[in-house]
């Protein structure tokens, strides 16, 4: 009769160790939906912008990591910053190139990809 508890019992902490992660993920995006911890994410992503010129004066690139780790979490987290972030692109487009380069940004590698394909179209 010990055997099948025992069973059960390494049943169920192989089943709560698999659905662990889920859960901290579920937590995790639910707190993204939080009005308070998006605003809060919002300004701790200006006070990095803002504190990348100083750390740009330390040896290292440190002040260029600092500035797209404060720019993502601000374009994460506000409308407002992306639509500044689309009128800063559409306004000096080679900047905005270097900014989706540099923030790794999945829309801009399919825009690329698009473009290519549709160029090797037309040059056809």
């Amino acid at each position: 009769m010990a055997a099948p508890i025992a069973g059960a019992r390494l049943a169920a902490v192989m089943l709560r160790r698999h659905i662990a992660p889920m859960e901290i993920r579920k937590t995790w995006r639910a707190l993204g939906r939080n009005e308070t911890v998006r605003f809060s994410l919002f300004v701790l992503g200006c006070v990095l912008i803002l504190s990348a010129p100083l750390v740009g004066f330390l040896p290292g690139p440190g002040g260029v990591i600092v500035a797209a780790a404060g720019l993502s979490l601000a374009l994460k987290n506000s409308a407002w910053a992306k639509r500044r972030y689309v009128h800063f692109k559409k306004r000096w487009p080679r900047y905005g190139n270097w900014c989706d380069w540099g923030l790794r940004r999945a829309s801009a590698r399919r825009r690329n990809a698009l473009a290519k394909a549709s160029a090797r179209i037309e040059a056809d």
